[in-house]
């Protein structure tokens, strides 16, 4: 550009409205006019009228502008352009609002992102195109917070900042849709409620803190914290607008520190302008960014003055004939001037949204980087720093490391929140446990967390619930906990359901389809050692006593008097082996032994007698077979039937009670199947009694009977009679307490009741469980942890390790009773059944050891030698003698 001649020199008036403590603005845009008198070959001077605005009197504010104004207008010096540099809060708005109103081209330096600029708002296009506003460097820097939390899956998050960060508008904006914890606030002056401060947010349970302030704040907050909050489970994260190093004087500190660092390009200039323009001010970053904002401004006024497309007659209204909807029209497109400037920065460059339908104010800023440094003070103020990489500030700009390992080592661990209910085997308390609890989706947790690198704390929810939506659309339990943000997982028995899914995210299953189950008490057998002895009733047990009598008697009886008997023709039986008189002793031992396979040994000879046998074996076969069959019955069958099988049974019946517990899914599920079949009884019935329906077509509704199944609203009128147990104790409580006529059946999670089954001897699951769905572990919508966990989970189900976790906790859990068989199996033989035999053996071995001593004892007897007198032998002889001769004689005769 070639010298310019004093008379070809552009004046422009400028207002420039700055606040009071803003010294880096004010004397930014000193350096700008001395900078552009002394480069006269940009063919422009200035004149600038400033305003110095106090934050909190807008009205005094609107008066100086107002009077500065008035008082440019009747010098014939109207402002071609407004320079406002004030930063957010109420002077700002005061200026927007003051400017918007008047028509008044503005270029603002103010913070705030589209949503925040609620003045300059729904502005029609030519407003747009000469209200301007870019945002400074301060309020880029924040955002370097929001990409470190994305980064590092933060979910605790504190930021303590100073006076040199506006902060006001990013309490909500800053962590906008991020399942982040997080407290912003301004550090405290005093010493003690400084120290209070950082105490809170301990108890706050976050661990991550982010410090927004200059230097000497940074190193005040790390001497002011005490040693604990130093240790490997805090993390502390260090930013601000000045170039210098941190010091401290305290050790063993390890924090991020991220700083501004001037472009390569921009170094030269910079150097001219802090040595012969005395632009020295910090933080350097804000000082050059209002010498570059206010320069690029001048410079596209004035080339909108230079090629002609300024008004010529350009009207200006005073405050006091403002009425609310008189504003000026301008034809001023001051932002296409000001995106052409091609003056270089000093600092860093310019990011101006130029895509079409982006908003320019609101999306436009000062685009620089930040270097990113791993600080460790080991010793006093011997800190060993390390760069491990660059952030490019922006809005959304990712965070990127050379290093991953270094960030790690300064990171806390991240720790996520986890909501619960106690259900075994999936979660129960055990105080010897490491979080207090154990459980198969403790394990789970534990394996997934291994694998995505997190910890966790774990929580029970208060109301016990898993989740549910009442009338007024207000949910319970773990989704509450969840919704509220309370939690960052719900780690349960979750069952999938499109009405939670409505609101939060469920993980891919990690557990099989899981429905309603039906439990009862077992039916108790009872048993007894002689129950083989009850196969029989006692009648008929006396009947075959009697019988055996009177057969033994009878057979006594007719071998002693029939003359074909072997005792009545032993000379006709003198060749035979077996020689058998039927004694009384013998038919009875006869007719024993004929009741069994051993047989009753030889039979009577004469043919009456062999009449009675056969009669005898013939009744013993039939009794014996009969016996035999029934007893085998008896043993394997005998038991109480149990008259429910299923659901439909239960529906059917009215002697057996049962519900499920109340406010429980399982409640919620039969309450909506009854609704639904009143909609349908509605539905039909409004159909049949349509009106404007013809013959024809009402003839298609003319049924007896309503044609669609009310087994649930059936079932639900019946859960409701029998009253809903309230826990899960109360439930199994009342089916251990069933008696005969006082049934109760349990309708309920059918892992609830495989686990109780499991644990306990006296309970029975019946029939097959319905309504099944997966369990899922669920997070807040949107959150990056689904993704997180799912990936976890498959890994998992590749490996196997699920299923593992399944027989861990079932098919070998320590909890397991073993119990008898159950009714589907079959029954052995027990010895309390027939443990009555082994007693017969045992009292048949006592009898005969006792029998045998007395046979002993009366054999010794008849064997031991008398002592008798002569006269008593002699007389002994006689007799014998005597006897001899009489029977010779009955013989001979």
């Amino acid at each position: 550009m070639g010298l310019v001649s004093s008379q070809n020199i552009q004046n422009i008036n400028v207002l420039f409205i700055n606040e009071l403590d803003n010294y880096v603005a004010s004397k930014a845009v000193d350096v700008v006019q001395t900078y552009l008198e002394k480069n006269s070959n940009y063919g422009l001077a200035l004149r600038i009228d400033k305003v110095e605005a106090n934050k909190t009197d807008a009205k005094g504010l609107l008066e100086s502008m107002c009077a500065k104004y008035g008082d440019s207008i009747e010098k014939n010096q109207p402002p071609h352009v407004i320079f406002d540099s004030t930063k957010f809060g109420l002077a700002s708005d005061t200026v927007k609002s003051f400017a918007i109103a008047l028509g008044l081209p503005t270029v603002s330096a103010s913070c705030g992102h589209d949503g925040d600029l609620r003045q300059w708002s729904d502005m029609d296009k030519d407003k747009q195109n000469y209200l301007l506003q870019v945002m400074p460097p301060v309020d880029i820097i924040p955002e370097v917070i929001r990409s470190i939390v994305q980064k590092l899956h933060i979910t605790n998050v504190a930021i303590l900042y100073d006076e040199t960060f506006v902060m006001d508008h990013k309490y909500k904006s800053l962590l906008r849709n991020m399942q982040t914890k997080h407290v912003i606030t301004s550090v405290a002056k005093d010493d003690s409620k400084r120290t209070n401060q950082i105490e809170r947010l301990r108890k706050l349970n976050i661990n991550n803190v982010f410090i927004l302030g200059n230097l000497s704040t940074i190193n005040l907050i790390l001497e002011t914290v005490k040693p604990t909050f130093l240790e490997r489970k805090f993390a502390w994260y260090a930013i601000t607008q000045n170039e210098e190093e941190i010091t401290t004087k305290r050790a063993n500190v390890s924090l991020l520190f991220l700083k501004p660092v001037v472009y390569s390009q921009n170094r030269e200039r910079l150097k001219q302008l802090r040595t012969i323009y005395n632009l020295n001010d910090e933080p350097q970053i804000m000082s050059a960014f209002y010498f570059d904002l206010a320069l690029r401004t001048f410079l596209a006024v004035n080339e909108l003055l230079q090629s002609g497309t300024w008004p010529i007659d350009m009207k200006y209204l005073h405050c006091d004939d403002f009425q609310g909807g008189n504003t000026p029209e301008r034809n001023i497109n001051l932002k296409q001037a000001f995106v052409q400037i091609n003056e270089p920065t000093s600092y860093s460059d310019f990011e101006l949204a130029k895509q079409p339908g982006t908003p320019f104010n609101g999306h436009s800023y000062a685009r620089f980087a930040m270097e990113i440094n791993v600080v460790q003070f080991l010793d006093k103020n011997s800190p060993n720093r390390k760069s491990i990489g660059i952030w490019n500030a922006g809005l959304d700009s990712p965070f990127e490391v050379e290093d991953e390992e270094n960030i790690k080592s300064i990171a806390a661990p991240i720790v996520y929140r986890v909501s619960t209910i106690v259900q075994a085997p999936f979660i129960m308390r055990d105080e010897t446990a490491p979080k207090g609890y154990k459980g198969f989706c403790i394990d789970l947790m534990d394996e997934i967390a291994q694998i995505a690198n997190f910890a966790y704390t774990i929580e029970e929810v208060s109301d016990g619930k898993f989740g549910h939506m009442n009338e007024k659309g207000e949910w319970n339990g773990i989704v509450k906990e969840l919704l509220d943000n309370k939690s960052d997982i719900g780690l349960a028995s979750l069952t999938v359901r499109a009405e939670r899914e409505n609101v939060i995210d469920f993980t891919v299953p990690y557990y099989d389809l899981v429905g309603i189950a039906i439990m009862m008490q077992k039916p108790k057998i009872p048993s007894t050692l002689f129950k083989f002895l009850t196969v029989l009733e006692p009648n008929v047990w006396l009947c075959i006593l009697g019988a055996y009598f009177f057969t033994s008697f009878l057979m006594y009886i007719l071998d002693r008097w029939s003359p074909y008997s072997y005792q009545n023709n032993i000379d006709k039986y003198v060749d035979d082996e077996v020689k058998r008189v039927f004694n009384l002793k013998e038919c009875l031992w006869f007719c024993i032994t004929s009741l069994t396979p051993q047989g009753g040994g030889e039979a009577p000879t004469n043919l009456s007698g062999r009449l009675v046998a056969a009669t005898w074996w013939l009744f013993s076969f039939i009794i014996i077979a009969s016996y035999t069959a029934n007893l085998a019955a008896f043993l394997t069958v005998s038991r109480l039937s149990t008259p429910i099988e299923s659901l439909d049974d239960l529906a059917k019946q009215y002697k057996i009670s049962y519900a499920p517990i109340h406010d429980s899914p399982e409640m919620i599920y039969f309450e909506r199947m009854a609704n639904i079949e009143h909609m349908f009884y509605e539905i039909w019935k409004d159909l049949s009694l349509n009106t404007s329906l013809t013959l024809r077509q009402k003839s298609k509704f003319s049924v007896w009977e309503y044609p669609v199944s009310v087994k649930y609203t059936r079932i639900w009128q019946a859960m409701q009679d029998a009253k809903l147990p309230n826990t899960l104790d109360e439930a199994v409580a009342r089916v251990r307490n069933s008696t005969h006529g006082n049934e109760f059946a349990f309708l309920g999670d059918s892992t609830d009741i495989r686990y109780l089954v499991l644990t306990s001897c006296d309970l029975e699951m019946i029939g097959e469980e319905f309504s099944r769905k997966p369990y899922g572990i669920a997070v807040q919508q949107g959150s990056h942890l689904k993704e997180m966990l799912n990936d976890a989970i498959l890994k998992l189900l590749n490996k196997q390790r699920l299923e593992q976790l399944k027989i861990k906790w079932w098919l070998k859990n320590k909890d397991e009773l073993k119990c008898r068989k159950s009714k589907d199996q079959a029954d052995g033989i027990t010895i309390e059944n027939i443990g009555g035999v082994f007693i017969i053996i045992v009292v048949g071995i006592g009898v005969s050891c006792i029998i045998l001593v007395f046979e002993y004892w009366w054999f010794i007897l008849r064997k031991r030698p008398r002592v008798i007198t002569v006269t008593e032998s002699a007389l002994s002889t006689d007799v014998k003698l005597a006897q001899g001769i009489h029977l010779g004689r009955e013989i001979c005769n």
